[in-house]
């Protein structure tokens, strides 16, 4: 680009000298176009010629010199962002940090997460799943904008492919899409985002919703919206919960109300569920225990609870870290909606163990198996639903 060109584009991004100063260079004319130009801004020290007192104004110009030019421009302030974007290698190569770009990027966060998992199955389970094995992988991108200092944009991208099947079914959805912020000391969100209550023990899946949040140490939280669709098949309609959670000492506490109207698994029956847990952490071992109770009774069940224990656990930024982990389910079908835990269990209530292991094998790479021995709470004949379920994550 000539130089003179560059100078009424500069101009035009608001550069001024804080007085009009004699033109220093004897090949710009008075009468020439590019005169109060370059008048301007040689007074305010952006641009300068050559030793002989010429501008060289017909002269093409180099990308470094440009660089120059830019620098010096953003030092006084002008709004050069688009120029600074592309020059922005030749910037850096001078030692100027573009600030406002860099905080601009910054306003926009992407996280990755790949789940490579395969699970196997014994009849009971396999019954269910219509295969005796599964093998998924499963990857996910997180997308996090800033709006303002108190409101945040997240929205997840998924894609999900079965190595079980040759069948071509595998797709991409954008799974959630919410807002998150504060209005005073509140918490809200709002839109479609993961929901996880009871220690998914009841629910770990998306809703279409809104949620409020306030406390830290005793924390109240209120819930209203519509439970997601899971694999294309509706759960419920609409539902609102209560939360009240605290801390004490080594103690943790939660207990839930949750009231779903049009729950399918129940045949469309409304369902009240309460559940009250506890879990007290001793150095790296702790113990859980959770009870939880429905409205609705099932196969002649409408309480249950979940026990366990367990040892550390792998951290994402720490090789070498484990955990080890147990838990005994009895639960009745209407306080199990959508389970977190992937072993196959029957949908009229369940019992039985759980047993797992992890361990970060590198940064950011941690390898999980679980394995689950359950049955039918009614007791019956052929009811082994037992899953060994194996999965690598890796997260960037």
């Amino acid at each position: 680009m000539k130089k003179t060109l560059m100078l009424g584009l500069l101009l035009s991004m608001g550069i001024s000298a804080s007085a009009a100063a004699v033109n220093p260079f004897m090949d710009v004319p008075a009468g020439h176009w590019s005169y109060t130009a370059v008048e301007r801004l040689a007074a305010a020290g952006i641009i300068d010629g050559y030793g002989n007192g010429s501008f060289g104004g017909d002269r093409l110009m180099t990308r470094y010199e440009m660089a120059q030019i830019v620098a010096k421009a953003m030092a006084k302030g002008a709004n050069v962002d688009r120029l600074a974007t592309e020059f922005a290698e030749e910037l850096d190569g001078l030692g100027v940090r573009v600030a406002v770009l860099e905080q601009k990027t910054d306003q926009v966060q992407i996280a990755g997460q790949i789940r490579t998992s395969y699970a196997a199955y014994s009849k009971g389970a396999a019954r269910m799943f219509k295969s005796n094995h599964s093998g998924v992988m499963r990857s996910r991108l997180f997308l996090t904008g800033k709006v303002n200092d108190n409101w945040n944009y997240q929205g997840v991208l998924q894609n999900i492919q079965d190595f079980t099947n040759d069948s071509g079914d595998e797709k991409t959805e954008f799974q959630r899409a919410f807002l998150e912020g504060r209005i005073g000391n509140v918490r809200l969100t709002l839109g479609r985002y993961h929901s996880f209550v009871a220690d998914g023990n009841l629910y770990d899946h998306r809703v279409d919703g809104m949620k409020m949040a306030l406390g830290k140490e005793l924390k109240a939280e209120l819930e209203y919206g519509k439970l997601a669709y899971a694999d294309g098949a509706k759960l419920g309609d609409k539902f609102y919960r209560f939360t009240l959670s605290g801390k004490t000492g080594a103690w943790n506490w939660e207990g839930n109300y949750i009231n779903i109207d049009n729950l399918l698994k129940l045949g469309g029956q409304d369902d009240k569920i309460w559940t009250l847990g506890a879990r007290v952490n001793l150095d790296k071992a702790y113990a859980s225990a959770m009870y939880l109770k429905s409205d609705v009774n099932v196969a002649d069940k409408d309480a249950g609870y979940v026990l366990g224990i367990g040892y550390a656990g792998a951290r994402q930024n720490e090789a070498g870290s484990w955990g080890v982990w147990s838990k005994y389910y009895n639960q009745p079908s209407g306080a199990d909606i959508m389970h977190t835990m992937p072993g196959v269990h029957p949908e009229t209530g369940f019992k039985g163990w759980g047993f797992g292991a992890d361990y970060t094998i590198a940064r950011n790479m941690i390898l999980d198996t679980e394995y689950y021995a359950l049955k039918d709470q009614r007791d019956i004949a052929n009811n082994k639903y037992n899953t060994w379920w194996t999965h690598l994550m890796i997260l960037f």
